[in-house]
C-alpha cells in the first residue's frame, strides 16, 4: 500500500535524507523510529507528499505520489505532529468543512462526519467550539480528519506527543481499532508504543535506514551474546576471574546498575545454546557467596535503537542542527 523508492531530500549541500526505501503492506501497522535530526520527520513529509523530493518515488495503493496526486491522495490519511486545527470553530463544523476540502459529494458529508465521531469518540463533544478541547481530544479531532474522506492507508506522525497517560491508553487503543480496517504507518519516540502497536520496524539513522524487520528480529540480531544479570550480596572478592572460568562463560562484567546499599551486580555474557546458570550457582555455593539475584538479560527494543543510532560526534554539527529545523 506504502512503497518508497530511494527517496533523497537535499537542501542545498546537506543531505537530509538519503535513498530511503521500504514498503508497508496491506493490513500492516509499521512503526518509523528515529532520533531527533534523523530525516524521520521529512521522510513522513515526502511519503505523505507534503515535501517533494530531490530523488525517488513514492506509491500509495500503486499509484504515483507526484504523477497521480489526487488519485493517490484519496486513499491517504495523514496526521502531523502538530495538528492544525481552527480553535474557534465547533468540532462538526470543522469536519464538514475539512469534508468540502477533501471533495467529498453533498451527499457523503453527513454519513462521513458521523463515522469519524462515532470511531473516534467525539460524540460527546462534536458542537464544543475546538480551543477548549483538551489536548487528547484534538488528537481525536486530528484523526477524524485523517480518516473523514474513508483512505485506507493512514500516516500518523508522533500521534501521542504530548499526551497524559490516561489520554496515550485512549489513542492507542483508537490506533490499534484503525490498524485493523486501514494500512499504518507510525511514526512516534515512544518505543514502548511500537512494541505495543506495529508488526515491523524502520529505524533511520543520519538520513538512511539503518535496520527494519519485526521487534523479535531486530533485537535477535542486534543483540551480541546471551547474558545473566548477577546479584551478590556484599562485594566478595575475585568474582570475574572466577565466573570466567565456568564453562560457557564468554565475559563477565561490573553491571551499569550497581546497587547502592553495597552489593554487587555483575553481567555474565555466555555463548549462544549454553545455559551456564547452575555451574554459577555451584560457584557461588562454593565460595561462600550469598547469591541474591540470578535473571536472564532481555534486550529490549530501546538497547536496539540505541546501540544503532548512538554515534560519537565530534564537536558541533551544523547539519544535523539544520535538519532538525528542517524537521
Amino acid at each position: 500500500m506504502i512503497e518508497a523508492q530511494n527517496l533523497t531530500r537535499r537542501y542545498g549541500d546537506f543531505t537530509a535524507v538519503q535513498g530511503v526505501s521500504f514498503s508497508v503492506g496491506e493490513g500492516e501497522i509499521v512503526g518509523m523510529l528515529g532520533p531527533n535530526g534523523a530525516g524521520k520527520t521529512t521522510t513522513i513529509r515526502m511519503i505523505t507528499g507534503f515535501l517533494p523530493p530531490t530523488g525517488g518515488r513514492v506509491t500509495i495503493d500503486g499509484k504515483d505520489l507526484f504523477a497521480l496526486p489526487h488519485a493517490a491522495r484519496r486513499q491517504l490519511g495523514y496526521l502531523p505532529e502538530n495538528v492544525a486545527l481552527y480553535p474557534e470553530m465547533r468540532v462538526e463544523e470543522y469536519l464538514a468543512y475539512r469534508a468540502r476540502l477533501e471533495g467529498l459529494a453533498r451527499g457523503e458529508v453527513r454519513g462521513a462526519i458521523g463515522e469519524a465521531v462515532e470511531r473516534c469518540l467525539l460524540a460527546e463533544v462534536r458542537q464544543q467550539i475546538i480551543g477548549t478541547l483538551s489536548k487528547g481530544y484534538r488528537q481525536r479531532v486530528g484523526l477524524a480528519t485523517a480518516i473523514l474522506h474513508r483512505p485506507r492507508v493512514l500516516v500518523l506522525d508522533e500521534p501521542t506527543v504530548g499526551l497524559d497517560p490516561n489520554q496515550i491508553i485512549a489513542i492507542r487503543e483508537l490506533i490499534r481499532e484503525l490498524g485493523r480496517e486501514r494500512t499504518l504507518l507510525l511514526s512516534t519516540h515512544i518505543l514502548p508504543e511500537v512494541e505495543l502497536l506495529c508488526r515491523r520496524v524502520v529505524i533511520i539513522d543520519g538520513g538512511r535506514i539503518v535496520a527494519e524487520g519485526t521487534p523479535e528480529s531486530l533485537r535477535a540480531s542486534s543483540v551480541g551474546n546471551p547474558a545473566l544479570h548477577l546479584v551478590l550480596k556484599g562485594a566478595p572478592a575475585g568474582v570475574a576471574e572466577t565466573l570466567a572460568g565456568v564453562p560457557g562463560v564468554a565475559a563477565v562484567h561490573p553491571a551499569t546498575d550497581q546497587a547502592a546499599d553495597g552489593n554487587a551486580a555483575w553481567l555474565i555474557e555466555h555463548t549462544a545454546g549454553t545455559d551456564p546458570r547452575e555451574e554459577v550457582f555451584r560457584a557461588a555455593v562454593a565460595r561462600g557467596w550469598v547469591l541474591l539475584e540470578m535473571t536472564r538479560q532481555r534486550t529490549s527494543l530501546e538497547d536496539v535503537f540505541v546501540r544503532l543510532t548512538t554515534h560519537e560526534r565530534a564537536g558541533h554539527d551544523p547539519a544535523a542542527e539544520s535538519e532538525e529545523t528542517v524537521q
